[in-house]
């Protein structure tokens, strides 16, 4: 895998590059579509490539592991195969899984004991048995594994927490460099910055995640309930110590204006299942704001969801339908809806990426911040 930074903005910390993986070409600053069970949810994967033109999807190492399992994921030959999308995969570790369930795992210097969501059962992940998972899995882009903490967090149980996941980190690091993909393609690793909002643990964190000098770079732990202030304040601290030559690739973030904040902080990548979650429920986002399709006032509008954008569902249904089709709790709505969300995202980077190239991302940025924002 190979970064090129094209281009810094000259009046922020935002970046355009372009990373190449064994399955295609990721320009950059990306947003990554969230595929949690090997599908984003409501969304084909030719809607995906063609319509909304995803650079980039995720799979979650935890429910994959889970559902299908690793047999299948195997004898398909791996992800990109079993689910048909032949451009890059990014898996998580199943970390943050594993916090979100903290009522059912025990967290141990070996790894972590949960039961399955699915049916009870007993596992164990630890940082050797991620990487074997990640390796049958088969996506380009891995993560190490760790412990994600909660917010708010006691700075004892904080510094405990990262020095337990920079442990996991070595070990992640002796299996991963151990072993051979399965499929014949070059896979990556890319640890993750933890420490919570503690400004002398994500120093402490950064700095030892930049000297792994693997192709990339994570940053975990945010967008779990802190204010977003201290969110930039954090990825600002963290981005200033990252290698400038690597990617980096901020978790779990987050709305429209999240992105373009962190963007201009030196942030490359980003997920959330904002967009398609939100669709979901009939929040759409749009180049000129927020639309809650259910109200009312979108009755009788019969212009399309989102001229601006392109694409087919953002410009092929009229926002009086979309409205009809979630009053009725037709399927179609949700499945519109998401694939326009996805589209707004992917458009919202690429613009970013113009700007940052232009070198006149600053302004557009303060601009589109609020515009984005408003709700219509």
């Amino acid at each position: 895998m190979t970064f090129d930074l094209l281009a810094q903005d000259p009046g922020t910390k935002a970046r355009a590059g372009r990373l190449e993986t064994a399955h295609g070409t990721i320009e950059t600053p990306i947003f990554m579509p969230v595929g949690t069970a090997g599908t984003v949810k409501a969304v084909s994967q030719s809607t995906l490539k063609e319509d909304i033109n995803a650079q980039i999807i995720l799979g979650n190492t935890y429910h994959l592991y889970l559902r299908p399992g690793l047999d299948v994921l195997r004898a398909a030959g791996g992800l990109h195969r079993f689910n048909g999308w032949d451009r890059p995969i990014l898996t998580d570790s199943g970390g943050y899984q594993v916090y979100s369930l903290s009522n059912t795992r025990k967290i141990k210097e070996e790894g972590v004991k949960f039961r399955s969501h699915v049916d009870g059962s007993q596992h164990l992940f630890s940082p050797e048995g991620v990487m074997d998972i990640q390796r049958v899995i088969g996506a380009d882009i891995i993560m190490a594994f760790d412990e994600c903490t909660p917010w708010p967090c006691e700075y004892d149980y904080a510094a405990r927490s990262l020095d337990m996941t920079h442990r996991w980190l070595r070990r992640c690091i002796q299996r991963f460099d151990s072993t051979e993909g399965l499929y014949g393609y070059e896979q990556n690793l890319f640890p993750i910055v933890q420490g919570s909002t503690f400004r002398d643990l994500r120093i402490k964190s950064a700095e030892f995640i930049a000297e792994q000098g693997r192709a990339g770079n994570a940053i975990g732990g945010l967008s779990v309930g802190e204010p977003a202030e201290l969110m930039y304040e954090m990825t600002e601290l963290v981005c200033d110590i990252l290698p400038k030559d690597k990617p980096r690739y901020l978790m779990g973030v987050g709305t429209p204006a999240n992105i373009l904040e962190n963007i201009a902080l030196g942030v490359d990548m980003f997920d959330c299942v904002m967009p398609t979650r939100n669709a979901r429920n009939g929040m759409l986002f749009t180049t000129q704001g927020i639309v809650n399709i259910t109200n009312k006032k979108w009755e009788t509008d019969f212009s399309p969801l989102d001229p601006e954008l392109g694409g087919h569902a953002s410009t092929f249904y009229s926002r009086s339908y979309v409205r009809h089709l979630f009053q009725c709790k037709e399927m179609l709505g949700p499945q519109i809806a998401s694939a326009h969300n996805l589209a707004f995202y992917l458009w919202l980077v690429k613009e970013a990426r113009k700007e940052i190239l232009a070198g006149t991302f600053g302004p557009w940025k303060d601009r589109m911040v609020k515009q984005v924002m408003t709700r219509l």
